[in-house]
């Protein structure tokens, strides 16, 4: 393995790590139990990641989430989790193309309303719109975590470019 793929594979484990440390910081909701800081990370890592790369921390944090909660909606995680690379994709995407401005709300709508869009059909109709009142919350706390740290952050790897 050459020196880039290792790195960046070091680089995708240690923000999974950190998400996983996310995860353990619960957003207190009345309903939703795995709302947490897990997503943040993996947000932010599109600054040094590629976008395929940052969604897989995204859905290691997600199960690292459920896992400290044990797993309250059993195999459906694996929707969300699925739900979360591609949100985390397409936030990467975004962000790689220059669209500084509209990646935030794409990101916040996606995630906090399109993504519990599954369980309106296979919970119940009640859980969709349960989950409105603090999904939307809770991706709007790490999107505004990655919003203040990422600017400090793509100075950091600007300076830095050429070795990652």
């Amino acid at each position: 393995m050459d020196r880039q793929k290792l790195m960046k594979l070091t680089l995708t484990a240690m923000v999974a790590a950190i998400c996983a440390v996310g995860a353990v910081i619960k957003i207190p909701t009345p309903f939703i139990t795995t709302a947490a800081l897990d997503s943040a990370p993996a947000f932010l890592s599109v600054v040094f990641l590629s976008p395929v790369l940052a969604g897989v921390s995204g859905v290691i944090g997600h199960f690292i989430s459920a896992l400290t909660t044990g797993f309250p909606f059993g195999p459906l995680h694996i929707i969300i989790a699925v739900e979360m690379f591609i949100v985390v994709w397409i936030f990467g995407v975004m962000h790689k193309k220059g669209m500084h401005f509209w990646k935030w709300p794409v990101a916040l709508i996606l995630n906090g309303v399109v993504a519990p869009l599954p369980f309106y059909f296979i919970i119940s109709p009640a859980f969709y719109w349960t989950s409105l009142t603090s999904l939307p919350l809770a991706t709007l706390i790490n999107l505004v975590i990655v919003a203040v740290v990422m600017p400090i952050l793509s100075k950091v790897f600007v300076r830095k470019e050429g070795r990652v």
